[in-house]
């Protein structure tokens, strides 16, 4: 006797549902969802998807307007600077005190490049933004200091939207970014913190630099 997979709670299901079609890009920015959609599409009543709706305005994903719907809001030129104010910040104290890098790290970092490089061979940018993320945050976990982590845990959903719309809008620059990690990697390998430093900010620089469209 087999028994029925347990679904999970009906809002949840819409939250997973359009914040997923926000962070792959499916529901670009200015799209506007009505309830009846959201509602049809999971398979759902209206009442999960406003509940669903309201914890995604709280993230700052969505704006809600009555009676209308949802309107999935685009990156803000202010959401770019704050997020690669506060990447900055944490990266570049993170992969400072990462320094001398331990072989569990090392190895961490070198399985996660070649996973980004196989899903960039592969065509998959959403996975391999994904991939990206992982790698600096398990540079940043590695410092041990729990509340750095969270703070840089929030920022991810940030990043990944973002992430995913510059690898659409530039396909070319994978190549630059697996380059750049590399090169990160090589630098913890040879326990060389300034340049593991040197190399996080420009890493993330560039990553501004498109994200506002400035193109170099």
């Amino acid at each position: 006797m087999s028994l029925a997979v347990k679904q999970p709670p009906a809002a949840d299901r819409v939250y997973s549902h359009v914040k997923q079609g926000v962070l792959d890009r499916h529901y670009e920015g200015g799209t506007l969802l009505t309830e009846g959609e959201l509602a049809d599409a999971v398979g759902v009543s209206r009442t999960p998807v406003r509940e669903a709706l309201l914890r995604l305005e709280a993230e700052g994903l969505i704006k809600l307007y009555p009676k209308k719907g949802a309107m999935v809001l685009p990156v803000s030129a202010q959401e770019i600077a704050d997020v690669v104010e506060t990447r900055m910040l944490v990266e570049e104290h993170a992969v400072r005190k990462a320094v001398p890098a331990s072989a569990g790290l090392v190895a961490r970092l070198q399985e996660l490049l070649d996973r980004q490089k196989a899903e960039a061979a592969a065509g998959d940018l959403a996975a391999a933004a994904v991939t990206d993320r992982c790698f600096h945050a398990a540079i940043v976990r590695d410092g041990g200091n729990e509340i750095l982590s969270r703070l840089y845990d929030q920022l991810r959903d940030r990043q990944l939207r973002m992430g995913v719309a510059i690898m659409h809008a530039h396909p070319d620059r994978i190549a630059k970014s697996l380059t750049e990690h590399e090169e990160i990697l090589d630098a913890l390998r040879a326990g060389d913190a300034d340049r593991a430093v040197g190399l996080v900010h420009r890493h993330v620089d560039w990553f501004a630099h498109l994200a506002r469209g400035e193109v170099r």
